[in-house]
Protein backbone atom coordinates (compact mmCIF):
# COMPACT_ATOMS: atom_id res chain seq x y z
CA UNK A 1 0.00 0.00 0.00
CA UNK A 2 2.93 2.34 0.64
CA UNK A 3 4.01 1.97 -2.99
CA UNK A 4 0.44 2.62 -4.17
CA UNK A 5 0.37 5.86 -2.17
CA UNK A 6 3.56 6.97 -3.88
CA UNK A 7 2.19 6.01 -7.30
CA UNK A 8 -0.95 7.99 -6.59
CA UNK A 9 1.12 11.09 -5.82
CA UNK A 10 3.08 10.59 -9.03
CA UNK A 11 -0.10 10.16 -11.09
CA UNK A 12 -1.43 13.42 -9.68
CA UNK A 13 1.86 15.16 -10.52
CA UNK A 14 1.63 13.91 -14.10
CA UNK A 15 -1.96 15.14 -14.37
CA UNK A 16 -0.99 18.55 -12.98
CA UNK A 17 1.68 18.82 -15.69
CA UNK A 18 -1.05 18.34 -18.28
CA UNK A 19 -3.11 21.11 -16.67
CA UNK A 20 -0.16 23.48 -16.70
CA UNK A 21 0.39 22.89 -20.42
CA UNK A 22 -3.27 23.66 -21.08
CA UNK A 23 -3.05 27.07 -19.39
CA UNK A 24 -5.06 29.39 -21.69
CA UNK A 25 -3.01 32.53 -21.05
CA UNK A 26 0.22 30.84 -22.07
CA UNK A 27 -1.53 29.17 -25.01
CA UNK A 28 -2.80 32.47 -26.42
CA UNK A 29 0.45 34.33 -25.86
CA UNK A 30 2.43 31.59 -27.63
CA UNK A 31 0.54 32.46 -30.81
CA UNK A 32 -0.45 36.13 -30.48
CA UNK A 33 1.73 39.14 -29.76
CA UNK A 34 2.08 42.87 -30.35
CA UNK A 35 5.11 44.28 -32.17
CA UNK A 36 5.66 47.69 -33.74
CA UNK A 37 1.99 48.69 -33.52
CA UNK A 38 1.03 45.45 -35.23
CA UNK A 39 -1.02 42.57 -33.83
CA UNK A 40 0.55 39.32 -34.99
CA UNK A 41 -1.52 36.13 -34.83
CA UNK A 42 0.32 33.09 -36.12
CA UNK A 43 1.62 34.20 -39.50
CA UNK A 44 -1.00 36.92 -40.02
CA UNK A 45 -0.31 40.57 -39.29
CA UNK A 46 -2.92 43.15 -38.33
CA UNK A 47 -1.40 46.69 -38.49
CA UNK A 48 -3.31 48.77 -35.96
CA UNK A 49 -3.23 51.84 -38.21
CA UNK A 50 -5.71 50.07 -40.50
CA UNK A 51 -8.08 49.04 -37.71
CA UNK A 52 -10.77 51.33 -36.32
CA UNK A 53 -11.84 49.22 -33.32
CA UNK A 54 -10.97 45.79 -31.92
CA UNK A 55 -14.00 44.04 -30.43
CA UNK A 56 -13.68 40.94 -28.24
CA UNK A 57 -16.40 38.30 -28.04
CA UNK A 58 -16.53 34.60 -27.35
CA UNK A 59 -17.62 31.75 -25.15
CA UNK A 60 -16.11 28.86 -23.23
CA UNK A 61 -14.79 27.67 -19.91
CA UNK A 62 -11.40 29.20 -20.68
CA UNK A 63 -12.91 32.48 -21.84
CA UNK A 64 -11.87 34.51 -18.79
CA UNK A 65 -8.24 33.40 -18.93
CA UNK A 66 -8.08 33.89 -22.71
CA UNK A 67 -9.48 37.39 -22.19
CA UNK A 68 -6.70 38.05 -19.65
CA UNK A 69 -4.18 37.12 -22.34
CA UNK A 70 -5.75 39.60 -24.77
CA UNK A 71 -5.55 42.35 -22.16
CA UNK A 72 -1.87 41.53 -21.58
CA UNK A 73 -1.17 42.34 -25.22
CA UNK A 74 -1.54 46.00 -24.31
CA UNK A 75 -3.93 47.10 -27.05
CA UNK A 76 -4.13 50.92 -27.15
CA UNK A 77 -7.20 52.26 -25.33
CA UNK A 78 -8.43 54.09 -28.40
CA UNK A 79 -8.57 50.82 -30.33
CA UNK A 80 -10.62 48.93 -27.76
CA UNK A 81 -14.16 48.33 -28.90
CA UNK A 82 -17.10 46.51 -27.37
CA UNK A 83 -16.72 43.16 -25.64
CA UNK A 84 -18.54 40.26 -24.05
CA UNK A 85 -17.45 36.68 -23.37
CA UNK A 86 -19.85 34.06 -21.99
CA UNK A 87 -18.20 31.87 -19.34
CA UNK A 88 -19.36 29.07 -17.04
CA UNK A 89 -20.49 30.06 -13.56
CA UNK A 90 -17.46 30.48 -11.32
CA UNK A 91 -14.94 30.48 -14.18
CA UNK A 92 -13.97 34.11 -13.71
CA UNK A 93 -10.85 36.30 -13.70
CA UNK A 94 -9.98 39.92 -12.96
CA UNK A 95 -10.19 41.99 -16.14
CA UNK A 96 -9.82 45.66 -16.94
CA UNK A 97 -11.98 46.21 -20.00
CA UNK A 98 -13.24 42.91 -21.43
CA UNK A 99 -16.68 42.05 -20.05
CA UNK A 100 -17.66 38.56 -18.83
CA UNK A 101 -21.11 37.02 -18.57
CA UNK A 102 -21.65 33.94 -16.39
CA UNK A 103 -23.87 31.30 -18.00
CA UNK A 104 -25.07 27.72 -17.69
CA UNK A 105 -23.14 24.61 -18.72
CA UNK A 106 -23.66 21.84 -19.86
CA UNK A 107 -27.33 22.81 -20.10
CA UNK A 108 -27.79 26.37 -21.48
CA UNK A 109 -29.75 28.98 -19.53
CA UNK A 110 -31.33 32.41 -19.91
CA UNK A 111 -28.20 34.42 -18.95
CA UNK A 112 -26.40 32.53 -21.71
CA UNK A 113 -29.10 33.56 -24.19
CA UNK A 114 -28.85 37.21 -23.16
CA UNK A 115 -25.08 37.08 -23.56
CA UNK A 116 -25.31 35.40 -26.96
CA UNK A 117 -27.72 38.07 -28.17
CA UNK A 118 -25.32 40.79 -27.03
CA UNK A 119 -22.43 39.02 -28.77
CA UNK A 120 -24.51 38.86 -31.94
CA UNK A 121 -25.18 42.60 -31.66
CA UNK A 122 -21.47 43.34 -31.34
CA UNK A 123 -20.62 41.15 -34.34
CA UNK A 124 -23.41 42.58 -36.49
CA UNK A 125 -22.41 46.13 -35.60
CA UNK A 126 -18.75 45.67 -36.58
CA UNK A 127 -17.69 47.45 -39.76
CA UNK A 128 -15.23 46.67 -42.54
CA UNK A 129 -12.44 48.55 -40.72
CA UNK A 130 -12.99 46.66 -37.46
CA UNK A 131 -11.39 43.49 -36.11
CA UNK A 132 -13.49 41.04 -34.10
CA UNK A 133 -11.42 38.76 -31.85
CA UNK A 134 -13.46 35.67 -31.01
CA UNK A 135 -12.30 33.55 -28.06
CA UNK A 136 -13.56 29.97 -28.29
CA UNK A 137 -12.85 27.16 -25.82
CA UNK A 138 -14.44 24.03 -24.41
CA UNK A 139 -18.05 24.45 -23.41
CA UNK A 140 -18.72 27.18 -25.98
CA UNK A 141 -21.57 25.25 -27.57
CA UNK A 142 -23.62 25.24 -24.37
CA UNK A 143 -22.43 28.68 -23.29
CA UNK A 144 -23.51 30.39 -26.51
CA UNK A 145 -27.23 29.53 -26.76
CA UNK A 146 -29.04 31.46 -29.49
CA UNK A 147 -32.19 29.45 -30.26
CA UNK A 148 -33.37 29.94 -33.82
CA UNK A 149 -37.06 30.94 -33.79
CA UNK A 150 -39.47 29.38 -33.08
CA UNK A 151 -37.20 27.12 -30.97
CA UNK A 152 -37.21 28.24 -27.34
CA UNK A 153 -34.52 27.98 -24.67
CA UNK A 154 -36.56 25.36 -22.83
CA UNK A 155 -36.78 23.24 -25.98
CA UNK A 156 -33.05 23.62 -26.54
CA UNK A 157 -32.45 22.51 -22.94
CA UNK A 158 -34.65 19.46 -23.47
CA UNK A 159 -32.86 18.24 -26.58
CA UNK A 160 -29.45 18.98 -24.98
CA UNK A 161 -30.32 16.74 -22.04
CA UNK A 162 -31.53 13.99 -24.39
CA UNK A 163 -28.30 14.13 -26.40
CA UNK A 164 -26.09 14.11 -23.31
CA UNK A 165 -27.90 11.09 -21.89
CA UNK A 166 -28.05 8.92 -25.02
CA UNK A 167 -24.30 8.52 -25.60
CA UNK A 168 -24.03 10.75 -28.69
CA UNK A 169 -20.54 12.00 -29.58
CA UNK A 170 -19.63 15.68 -29.37
CA UNK A 171 -19.59 15.79 -33.19
CA UNK A 172 -23.16 14.51 -33.28
CA UNK A 173 -24.36 16.76 -30.48
CA UNK A 174 -22.90 19.82 -32.15
CA UNK A 175 -24.45 18.94 -35.52
CA UNK A 176 -27.84 19.28 -33.84
CA UNK A 177 -26.87 22.37 -31.87
CA UNK A 178 -25.74 24.19 -35.02
CA UNK A 179 -29.04 23.63 -36.78
CA UNK A 180 -31.26 24.89 -33.98
CA UNK A 181 -29.05 27.94 -33.42
CA UNK A 182 -28.83 31.36 -35.00
CA UNK A 183 -25.14 31.88 -34.17
CA UNK A 184 -23.33 28.52 -34.45
CA UNK A 185 -22.12 26.70 -37.55
CA UNK A 186 -20.31 29.69 -39.04
CA UNK A 187 -23.21 32.05 -38.47
CA UNK A 188 -21.23 34.37 -36.18
CA UNK A 189 -18.78 34.92 -39.06
CA UNK A 190 -21.76 35.65 -41.31
CA UNK A 191 -22.98 38.25 -38.79
CA UNK A 192 -19.57 39.93 -38.52
CA UNK A 193 -18.87 40.19 -42.26
CA UNK A 194 -17.38 42.42 -43.69
CA UNK A 195 -15.35 42.97 -40.51
CA UNK A 196 -12.17 40.95 -40.12
CA UNK A 197 -12.45 38.08 -37.63
CA UNK A 198 -9.62 36.48 -35.65
CA UNK A 199 -10.84 33.38 -33.83
CA UNK A 200 -8.47 32.08 -31.14
CA UNK A 201 -9.46 28.51 -30.38
CA UNK A 202 -8.61 26.20 -27.49
CA UNK A 203 -9.63 22.84 -28.88
CA UNK A 204 -11.73 20.45 -26.82
CA UNK A 205 -12.67 18.01 -29.59
CA UNK A 206 -10.95 14.98 -31.06
CA UNK A 207 -9.20 15.82 -34.31
CA UNK A 208 -9.39 19.58 -33.67
CA UNK A 209 -12.14 19.98 -36.29
CA UNK A 210 -12.82 23.70 -36.63
CA UNK A 211 -16.48 23.17 -37.45
CA UNK A 212 -16.99 21.13 -34.27
CA UNK A 213 -15.05 23.13 -31.64
CA UNK A 214 -17.64 25.35 -29.99
CA UNK A 215 -20.02 24.26 -32.76
CA UNK A 216 -17.88 26.13 -35.27
CA UNK A 217 -19.12 29.69 -34.78
CA UNK A 218 -16.53 31.10 -37.20
CA UNK A 219 -15.84 28.08 -39.43
CA UNK A 220 -17.54 26.57 -42.48
CA UNK A 221 -20.06 23.97 -41.38
CA UNK A 222 -19.68 20.46 -42.78
CA UNK A 223 -22.93 19.24 -41.22
CA UNK A 224 -26.43 19.77 -42.57
CA UNK A 225 -30.04 19.78 -41.41
CA UNK A 226 -30.34 16.23 -42.71
CA UNK A 227 -27.33 15.09 -40.69
CA UNK A 228 -28.71 16.74 -37.54
CA UNK A 229 -32.06 15.01 -38.01
CA UNK A 230 -30.30 11.68 -38.59
CA UNK A 231 -28.52 12.01 -35.22
CA UNK A 232 -31.83 12.18 -33.39
CA UNK A 233 -33.09 9.20 -35.40
CA UNK A 234 -29.92 7.18 -34.72
CA UNK A 235 -30.36 7.43 -30.95
CA UNK A 236 -34.15 7.03 -31.17
CA UNK A 237 -34.87 10.38 -29.55
CA UNK A 238 -36.46 12.18 -32.53
CA UNK A 239 -39.95 11.42 -31.22
CA UNK A 240 -39.02 12.75 -27.78
CA UNK A 241 -37.55 16.01 -29.12
CA UNK A 242 -39.79 19.10 -28.92
CA UNK A 243 -42.07 19.64 -31.92
CA UNK A 244 -40.45 22.96 -32.89
CA UNK A 245 -37.05 21.28 -33.13
CA UNK A 246 -38.41 18.38 -35.17
CA UNK A 247 -40.20 20.79 -37.50
CA UNK A 248 -37.13 22.99 -37.95
CA UNK A 249 -34.85 20.08 -38.79
CA UNK A 250 -37.44 18.63 -41.15
CA UNK A 251 -37.97 21.97 -42.91
CA UNK A 252 -34.25 22.55 -43.20
CA UNK A 253 -33.67 19.06 -44.61
CA UNK A 254 -36.20 19.90 -47.37
CA UNK A 255 -34.53 23.23 -48.17
CA UNK A 256 -37.18 25.47 -46.64
CA UNK A 257 -34.65 27.07 -44.21
CA UNK A 258 -31.32 28.60 -45.15
CA UNK A 259 -28.41 26.26 -44.44
CA UNK A 260 -25.44 27.17 -42.26
CA UNK A 261 -22.60 28.70 -44.35
CA UNK A 262 -20.32 26.21 -46.09
CA UNK A 263 -16.77 26.28 -47.42
CA UNK A 264 -16.39 29.01 -50.05
CA UNK A 265 -19.03 31.27 -48.51
CA UNK A 266 -17.99 34.96 -48.66
CA UNK A 267 -18.56 35.15 -44.88
CA UNK A 268 -15.18 33.42 -44.37
CA UNK A 269 -13.15 35.58 -46.76
CA UNK A 270 -11.85 37.72 -43.88
CA UNK A 271 -11.73 35.09 -41.12
CA UNK A 272 -8.61 33.60 -39.50
CA UNK A 273 -9.20 30.54 -37.32
CA UNK A 274 -6.15 29.83 -35.15
CA UNK A 275 -5.92 26.85 -32.77
CA UNK A 276 -3.80 27.92 -29.79
CA UNK A 277 -4.08 24.83 -27.56
CA UNK A 278 -5.18 21.21 -27.67
CA UNK A 279 -5.31 17.89 -25.87
CA UNK A 280 -2.15 16.79 -27.71
CA UNK A 281 -0.06 19.49 -26.04
CA UNK A 282 -1.42 18.59 -22.60
CA UNK A 283 -0.76 14.88 -23.08
CA UNK A 284 2.78 15.51 -24.34
CA UNK A 285 3.53 17.62 -21.24
CA UNK A 286 2.17 14.83 -19.04
CA UNK A 287 4.40 12.32 -20.81
CA UNK A 288 7.45 14.50 -20.27
CA UNK A 289 6.74 14.68 -16.52
CA UNK A 290 6.24 10.91 -16.36
CA UNK A 291 9.64 10.32 -17.97
CA UNK A 292 11.22 12.75 -15.49
CA UNK A 293 9.74 10.61 -12.70
CA UNK A 294 11.42 7.53 -14.12
CA UNK A 295 8.59 5.81 -16.00
CA UNK A 296 8.82 4.13 -19.39
CA UNK A 297 6.10 6.18 -21.01
CA UNK A 298 3.68 5.49 -23.84
CA UNK A 299 1.18 7.94 -25.27
CA UNK A 300 -1.54 5.53 -26.28
CA UNK A 301 -3.60 8.09 -28.22
CA UNK A 302 -4.99 11.60 -27.97
CA UNK A 303 -8.06 10.60 -29.93
CA UNK A 304 -9.76 8.14 -27.58
CA UNK A 305 -13.54 8.14 -27.87
CA UNK A 306 -16.32 5.64 -27.34
CA UNK A 307 -18.31 4.23 -24.44
CA UNK A 308 -16.49 5.03 -21.19
CA UNK A 309 -16.76 1.57 -19.65
CA UNK A 310 -15.38 -0.16 -22.74
CA UNK A 311 -12.45 2.25 -22.94
CA UNK A 312 -11.78 1.63 -19.24
CA UNK A 313 -11.70 -2.14 -19.77
CA UNK A 314 -9.25 -1.68 -22.63
CA UNK A 315 -6.91 0.38 -20.42
CA UNK A 316 -7.17 -2.22 -17.64
CA UNK A 317 -6.30 -4.95 -20.13
CA UNK A 318 -3.15 -3.03 -21.06
CA UNK A 319 -2.20 -2.82 -17.36
CA UNK A 320 -2.52 -6.60 -17.07
CA UNK A 321 -0.46 -7.08 -20.25
CA UNK A 322 2.30 -4.90 -18.79
CA UNK A 323 2.33 -6.92 -15.56
CA UNK A 324 2.37 -10.32 -17.27
CA UNK A 325 4.39 -9.72 -20.43
CA UNK A 326 6.06 -6.29 -20.13
CA UNK A 327 4.35 -4.90 -23.22
CA UNK A 328 3.51 -2.60 -24.91
CA UNK A 329 5.90 -0.85 -22.51
CA UNK A 330 8.01 -2.38 -19.68
CA UNK A 331 7.64 -1.66 -15.98
CA UNK A 332 7.78 0.85 -14.43
CA UNK A 333 5.25 1.94 -17.03
CA UNK A 334 3.14 5.01 -17.60
CA UNK A 335 0.41 4.86 -20.22
CA UNK A 336 -1.26 8.18 -21.04
CA UNK A 337 -4.27 8.81 -23.22
CA UNK A 338 -6.43 11.77 -24.13
CA UNK A 339 -9.71 12.47 -25.81
CA UNK A 340 -13.26 12.32 -24.60
CA UNK A 341 -15.46 9.32 -23.97
CA UNK A 342 -19.23 9.16 -23.61
CA UNK A 343 -21.50 7.71 -20.93
CA UNK A 344 -24.84 6.13 -21.66
CA UNK A 345 -26.93 6.87 -18.57
CA UNK A 346 -28.66 3.84 -17.08
CA UNK A 347 -29.08 4.97 -13.47
CA UNK A 348 -29.88 8.09 -11.47
CA UNK A 349 -26.58 8.50 -9.65
CA UNK A 350 -24.07 11.31 -9.77
CA UNK A 351 -20.76 11.33 -11.60
CA UNK A 352 -19.06 12.04 -14.89
CA UNK A 353 -17.19 10.19 -17.62
CA UNK A 354 -13.82 10.42 -15.82
CA UNK A 355 -15.12 9.11 -12.50
CA UNK A 356 -17.02 6.38 -14.31
CA UNK A 357 -13.85 5.46 -16.25
CA UNK A 358 -11.86 5.05 -13.05
CA UNK A 359 -14.58 3.02 -11.34
CA UNK A 360 -14.92 0.68 -14.33
CA UNK A 361 -11.14 0.31 -14.55
CA UNK A 362 -10.89 -0.35 -10.79
CA UNK A 363 -13.18 -3.36 -11.20
CA UNK A 364 -10.80 -4.86 -13.76
CA UNK A 365 -7.49 -4.12 -11.98
CA UNK A 366 -8.72 -5.34 -8.58
CA UNK A 367 -5.91 -7.20 -6.85
CA UNK A 368 -3.23 -5.94 -9.23
CA UNK A 369 -0.20 -4.73 -7.27
CA UNK A 370 1.57 -1.45 -8.00
CA UNK A 371 -1.16 -0.30 -10.38
CA UNK A 372 -2.85 3.12 -10.30
CA UNK A 373 -5.33 4.70 -12.70
CA UNK A 374 -6.39 8.36 -12.82
CA UNK A 375 -8.71 10.15 -15.18
CA UNK A 376 -9.55 13.84 -15.06
CA UNK A 377 -11.16 16.57 -17.08
CA UNK A 378 -8.79 19.43 -17.78
CA UNK A 379 -11.60 21.90 -17.03
CA UNK A 380 -11.75 20.72 -13.42
CA UNK A 381 -15.39 19.65 -13.65
CA UNK A 382 -16.48 16.14 -14.55
CA UNK A 383 -20.14 16.05 -15.50
CA UNK A 384 -22.43 17.91 -13.06
CA UNK A 385 -20.01 17.47 -10.12
CA UNK A 386 -17.33 19.48 -8.33
CA UNK A 387 -14.64 16.89 -9.13
CA UNK A 388 -12.30 16.78 -12.11
CA UNK A 389 -12.19 12.99 -11.92
CA UNK A 390 -11.00 10.22 -9.65
CA UNK A 391 -8.05 7.95 -8.82
CA UNK A 392 -7.93 4.25 -7.91
CA UNK A 393 -5.51 1.37 -7.45
CA UNK A 394 -5.61 -2.41 -7.25
CA UNK A 395 -6.79 -2.28 -3.63
CA UNK A 396 -9.63 0.24 -4.11
CA UNK A 397 -12.39 -2.35 -4.35
CA UNK A 398 -11.23 -4.06 -1.17
CA UNK A 399 -11.72 -0.94 0.92
CA UNK A 400 -14.72 0.61 -0.81
CA UNK A 401 -18.46 0.02 -0.99
CA UNK A 402 -19.98 -2.35 -3.55
CA UNK A 403 -18.48 -1.07 -6.81
CA UNK A 404 -20.64 -2.78 -9.41
CA UNK A 405 -23.82 -1.44 -7.81
CA UNK A 406 -22.48 2.11 -8.00
CA UNK A 407 -21.36 1.62 -11.59
CA UNK A 408 -24.77 0.26 -12.60
CA UNK A 409 -26.37 3.36 -11.05
CA UNK A 410 -23.89 5.76 -12.74
CA UNK A 411 -23.02 6.80 -9.18
CA UNK A 412 -19.23 6.94 -9.33
CA UNK A 413 -19.10 10.29 -7.52
CA UNK A 414 -20.51 8.97 -4.26
CA UNK A 415 -18.35 5.85 -4.49
CA UNK A 416 -15.13 7.85 -4.66
CA UNK A 417 -16.38 10.55 -2.29
CA UNK A 418 -16.73 7.94 0.45
CA UNK A 419 -13.14 6.80 -0.15
CA UNK A 420 -11.68 10.30 -0.43
CA UNK A 421 -10.47 9.43 -3.94
CA UNK A 422 -12.07 12.23 -5.94
CA UNK A 423 -9.62 14.43 -7.84
CA UNK A 424 -10.71 17.98 -7.07
CA UNK A 425 -8.88 20.89 -8.71
CA UNK A 426 -11.60 23.52 -8.77
CA UNK A 427 -12.30 25.41 -12.02
CA UNK A 428 -9.09 25.49 -14.07
CA UNK A 429 -10.35 28.06 -16.60
CA UNK A 430 -9.31 25.78 -19.44
CA UNK A 431 -10.66 22.75 -21.29
CA UNK A 432 -8.77 20.51 -23.69
CA UNK A 433 -10.79 17.37 -23.00
CA UNK A 434 -9.63 14.60 -20.67
CA UNK A 435 -6.30 13.13 -19.64
CA UNK A 436 -5.95 9.55 -18.34
CA UNK A 437 -2.85 8.31 -16.51
CA UNK A 438 -2.16 4.65 -15.77
CA UNK A 439 0.93 3.64 -13.78
CA UNK A 440 2.19 0.09 -13.41
CA UNK A 441 5.30 -0.62 -11.37
CA UNK A 442 7.48 1.44 -9.05
CA UNK A 443 10.34 3.47 -10.56
CA UNK A 444 12.11 3.39 -7.19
Amino acid sequence: MKIERKLRQQALAIFRAALAAADPIAAVLRHVRMRDATLIAGRTRYPLRGIRKIHVVGAGKAGAAMAQAIERLGLPAEKRGESLVNVKYGHLAKLRWIQLNESGHPVPDEPGVRGARRIAEIATGAGAEDLVICLISGGASALLPFPAPPVTLEEKQTVTKLLLACGATIHEINAVRKHISGIKGGQLARMAYPARVLALILSDVIGDNLDVIGSGTTAPDASTFSIARAVLEKYEILGRAPANIRDRLESGAHGAIRETPKRGDPAFARVQNLIVGSNRLAVEAAALRARELGFHTLILSTQIEGETREIARMHAAIAKEIVQYGRPVPRPACVISGGETTVTLRGNGSGGRNQEFVLAAALDIAGLEQAVVLSGGTDGTDGPTDAAGAIADGYTLARGPEAQRHLDANDSYHYFEELGDLVITGPTNTNVMDVRVMLVGNPG
